[in-house]
């Protein structure tokens, strides 16, 4: 019928490198942000933009959100190469999780919340904030978007939440237990600011002021990484730094700042 042609898929075909659990704090941090816009929608519809040459992490938000937020949630993965949407079927469960061929323009779905993961991670910084644009233009109302990068074992992330208003909170989130410095959450920042630790750039001088809190911390070490953690977070957090969570999100590992505190100047 006219008008119905579904449109072609905005993006490219990501590396598609992907692995179990890689995206546990993420995930997990969404059903305790975000959880309870999902418990409000109507449609309780998320997608899993760009899940890679396995659909392991799709079944696995599906699952994680399934439990901590509400049963009915539905999980669509969608990937822009044919073959993967193709390999990803025997894992489907219709209709809480499905698989099918999609970009940014989210194939044409109004999802509750789009989680996109290591998929800008390979365009251009100029790209970032059009594609932002089109994945939250097709939000339904109250709807969120995710858009981060991790390292390959999910140890060390950074993720920004978006609305339709646009991006809204910066979150950075570590393994404390192999964490040898902040510093090293630099290499995992979104494509908007990966290219911004440079000095100058307000991500910078917050990624420096935690890396001297942690190491003016080191008299708690004996105490293990969560102590020192906490105390750097307190430090910075005293500091003047914005950190807009509480010390039960800081115990994870994670703290999230307030997107003007670290925006591209």
């Amino acid at each position: 019928m006219a008008g119905t042609a579904r449109r072609r898929p905005l993006g490219v075909v990501t590396r598609g490198t992907t692995n179990p659990n890689r995206l546990r704090r993420v995930d997990n941090w969404i059903a305790a942000t975000c959880g309870d816009r999902l418990r409000a929608a109507a449609d309780p519809l998320v997608v899993d933009l760009g899940y890679g040459a396995t659909p392991v992490t799709a079944v696995e938000l599906r699952a994680r959100l399934a439990a901590a937020v509400r049963a009915d949630v539905r999980v669509v993965g969608l990937e822009i190469d044919p073959v993967r949407v193709a390999a990803a079927e025997p894992a489907a469960d219709p209709p809480w999780l499905t698989f099918t061929r999609g970009g940014f323009e989210l194939a044409g779905l109004r999802p509750a919340l789009v989680r996109a993961f290591n998929v800008l991670r390979q365009y251009d910084e100029s790209e970032v904030a059009d594609a932002w644009r089109t994945m939250t233009g097709g939000l339904a109302p109250g709807g969120l978007l995710v858009e981060g990068t991790c390292d390959e074992l999910g140890r060390l992330g950074g993720w920004v939440l978006l609305d339709a208003d646009g991006p809204r909170t910066l979150t950075l989130a570590a393994k404390l237990g192999t964490l040898g410095s902040p510093a090293e959450l630099a290499e995992r920042l979104p494509k908007a600011l990966i290219h911004r630790n440079v000095p100058g750039e307000p991500v910078h001088e917050f990624l420096r002021a935690l890396d001297d809190a942690w190491h003016a911390a080191a008299g708690y070490a004996p105490f293990g990484p969560r102590q020192r953690w906490l105390r750097a977070v307190e430090s910075v957090k005293a500091a003047g730094w914005p950190i807009v969570d509480r010390p039960r999100r800081w115990r994870l590992g994670e703290l999230t700042l307030p997107w003007p505190t670290i925006a591209p100047t």
